[in-house]
C-alpha cells in the first residue's frame, strides 16, 4: 500500500471525525489553491446529506442572535450543525470584522457545533466564493444541518437561494418600512418568513404587511422563479406555502415552530420531488463559479499583467470597449493548457 500523502492524511482525519482537520482544511478551501480543489474533490463522493438552511435579512432583525437560539434547540433534539457566518468586507482595508463569534461564544465547546465566520471578499451579494466550498466541507464532516448566515446587504442576497435548501428571510418590526422585503427584492425567495423580535410595537402591522404582499401574487411561481408545468392527467404537487411567524429569539419564543417549519419544508422538498431540481440548480450554479474561477486564473497566467492593464486603460480611456477587449483576450485563455 502506498503511504499517504499529507492531504490525503488530512481528509482521512477530517472524516473521522477530527476537529482540527476539519479547521485545518476549511483554510485550505478558503486560501483557493490547487490543494484546495484537490480536497474538495476529495470530499464531494461523501456530501449530500445535510440540510442546507440559509438565513438573511435586513442588518438590526437580530439574525445572529435567532440562527443561535435555533442552533441550541436543534442540538436539544440531537442533531449536529455547522455554522457559516459570512461577515461583509471592508472595501477600503480588505478587512472584516467577523463577529458572529462574538455574538455566539454560548456555542462554544459543544462537539457538535462548528462555527465558521468568513468575508465576503467583495463577493456580489456577500456570499464569498469559497462559502460553497466551507458548506461541502462541513457536508463532509458529517453536520445534519449546515446554516449560512449572510450579510444582509441587500438586493443581492438572493444568491442564498441558490446556496440553501430552506431559505428564511427575516425581518422585523420598527425599522421603518414594513415592506422592507419587497424592496429588497428578497421575500421572492423566502420558503419561511420570520418577524423576529415580535414583542416590540408593530409585529401586527408587519405580519400583516407580508401576509398582504404574499397574498398579491408574488409566489405565482416556485421557489427560484421556476414555473410548475402540469401536463395533461398529471396532478402536481401542491405548491409550498412560506409561513410566517414569530419569534423573540433573545427569549427562545417562538424558536421551536420555526424549527419545526424547516423540517417541513425538508420533508415537502423530498415528497415534492422539489429537492432534486434545486440539488440540480445548485449544481449548475457550482459549475459555473468554477468554470468562472477557472477562466480568470487561466487568463492571470497565460496572458501578461502589463497586457491586461494596457486593455483596462483602452477601455477606461473609451478608445475599446469591454465587449471586444474581452473577445481579444478570450483566445490566450482557449489556448492554455
Amino acid at each position: 500500500m502506498l503511504p499517504l500523502t499529507k492531504d490525503m492524511q488530512l481528509i482521512e482525519e477530517l472524516l473521522a471525525g477530527n476537529r482540527r482537520a476539519l479547521a485545518r482544511t476549511i483554510t485550505l478551501v478558503e486560501n483557493d489553491g490547487p490543494e484546495s480543489r484537490n480536497a474538495l474533490a476529495s470530499l464531494y463522493g461523501h456530501t449530500g446529506r445535510a440540510h442546507i438552511v440559509g438565513v438573511t435579512g435586513a442588518p438590526g432583525t437580530g439574525k445572529s442572535t435567532l440562527v443561535n437560539a435555533l442552533t441550541k434547540a436543534y442540538r436539544h433534539r440531537g442533531f449536529t450543525v455547522g455554522i457559516v457566518a459570512v461577515d461583509p468586507t471592508s472595501p477600503f482595508t480588505g478587512g472584516a470584522l467577523l463577529g458572529d463569534r462574538v455574538r455566539m461564544r454560548d456555542l462554544s465547546g459543544d462537539a457538535g457545533i462548528f462555527i465558521r465566520s468568513m468575508a465576503t471578499r467583495g463577493s456580489l451579494g456577500g456570499l464569498a466564493q469559497a462559502t460553497a466550498g466551507v458548506i461541502l466541507t462541513l457536508d463532509a464532516a458529517g453536520f445534519n444541518r449546515i446554516i449560512v448566515e449572510t450579510v444582509g446587504v441587500g438586493q443581492a442576497e438572493v444568491d442564498i437561494a441558490s446556496t440553501a435548501h430552506t431559505t428564511i428571510v427575516i425581518e422585523a418590526p420598527g425599522l421603518g418600512d414594513e415592506v422592507q422585503a419587497i424592496k429588497a427584492g428578497v421575500l421572492e425567495i423566502a420558503d419561511i418568513l420570520a418577524v423576529n423580535k415580535a414583542d416590540r410595537d408593530g409585529v401586527e402591522k408587519t405580519v400583516m404587511a407580508l401576509q398582504m404582499m404574499l397574498g398579491m401574487g408574488l409566489r405565482q411561481t416556485s421557489h427560484h422563479g421556476q414555473t410548475m408545468e402540469i401536463q395533461e392527467g398529471i396532478t402536481a404537487s401542491p405548491a409550498w406555502t412560506p409561513p410566517i411567524l414569530k419569534t423573540v429569539a433573545l427569549r427562545d419564543e417562538g424558536v421551536d415552530q420555526l424549527l419545526q417549519a424547516i423540517e417541513g419544508h425538508r420533508d415537502y422538498l423530498h415528497a415534492s420531488g422539489e429537492f432534486q431540481r434545486r440539488e440540480e440548480e445548485r449544481a449548475r450554479n457550482a459549475l459555473v463559479h468554477i468554470l468562472q474561477a477557472a477562466v480568470l486564473r487561466r487568463l492571470t497566467n497565460q496572458v501578461p499583467a502589463r497586457q491586461i492593464q494596457d486593455v483596462v486603460a483602452q477601455v477606461a480611456s473609451r478608445d475599446l470597449d469591454p465587449y471586444t477587449a474581452a473577445e481579444r483576450l478570450l483566445p490566450a485563455v482557449l489556448a492554455g493548457n
